[in-house]
């Protein structure tokens, strides 16, 4: 007996269904069944396209489809056309809607669009931790968000929290002893963002950071004056920039970035 065509249809790439068909064939020791994928079905003239096919021979079709009519319209083909017809999302969907109470969206490759929303988010995490603390300046080129900044005003923390938003964002800290990388005054001044911070704050910060670690709180790095001399230089580097400057003094984390993803998306 010749193996059935199983017919996988789909109103997107129809990778969910061939991904069951396939794993339910793995069971049958020595099938070879033949799999066709009909991507992009979305009108009844395709489905009538897959059932003249399908009628041709010994076959099967698995499909997902979300629109109820297109749905609805190719089990009642299939069943004229006495050929198998499994419906792989549509009774999940018909359960999901009582238990949920609320109607399906119905609109396809919802699926494919989380996906690529994960992975863009994933992108840009890896990004954020690539191009960390000025490690790579060539990475201020192709961030979406540069900030800069003195030590401890939150620029690893912001990038993180902006990466899980899907930003591209590389971080600079800024110190006297070290001139800023070139490339920070090549790219626009419109998605650099300035963090600042009041010589107090950053004098408990800091102070606080050196105790926890087990260090002299006296150190240099919790001296006041020193601290007044960084954010000075920090505010020149800022003003020839031109970037955009937030107090981040008083500020969470998250109210922080959400100033400057509105910033940034005023900008464009």
């Amino acid at each position: 007996m010749t193996e059935p065509i199983i017919y996988v249809v789909s109103d997107s790439v129809g990778e969910t269904a061939e991904l069951v068909t396939k794993a339910a064939i793995t069971q049958f020791e020595g099938s070879n069944a033949v799999i066709k994928r009909f991507p992009y079905v979305e009108v009844k003239e395709n489905i009538d396209d897959v059932i003249s096919l399908a009628k041709m021979s010994r076959s099967i079709i698995i499909y997902t489809l979300v629109k109820p009519d297109i749905r609805m319209y190719l089990q009642n083909q299939a069943e004229q056309s006495g050929i198998h017809a499994i419906d792989v999302l549509g009774p999940l969907m018909n359960i999901f809607e009582t238990v949920f109470g609320q109607k399906p969206s119905c609109e396809p490759g919802l699926v494919r669009k989380l996906d690529a929303d994960y992975f863009k988010r994933i992108e840009a995490i890896e990004f954020a931790v690539k191009y960390d603390d000025g490690r790579d300046p060539r990475g201020l080129l192709k961030a979406d968000i540069v900030l800069i900044g003195v030590s401890r005003t939150s620029k690893t923390p912001l990038s993180q929290y902006l990466a899980h938003k899907r930003y591209k964002v590389a971080n600079v800290p800024v110190v006297p002893e070290v001139d800023p990388p070139e490339e920070l005054f090549k790219i626009d001044s419109s998605k650099c963002i300035g963090l600042k911070i009041s010589a107090e704050k950053l004098y408990e910060i800091r102070r606080e950071r050196l105790i926890t670690l087990g260090l002299d709180d006296n150190a240099i790095y919790a001296n006041i004056e020193r601290i007044r001399r960084e954010i000075n230089y920090f505010e020149q580097i800022a003003s020839k920039i031109g970037c955009h400057v937030i107090d981040v003094t008083s500020k969470a984390v998250e109210e922080t970035a959400n100033i400057i993803m509105n910033h940034i998306q005023n900008k464009k």
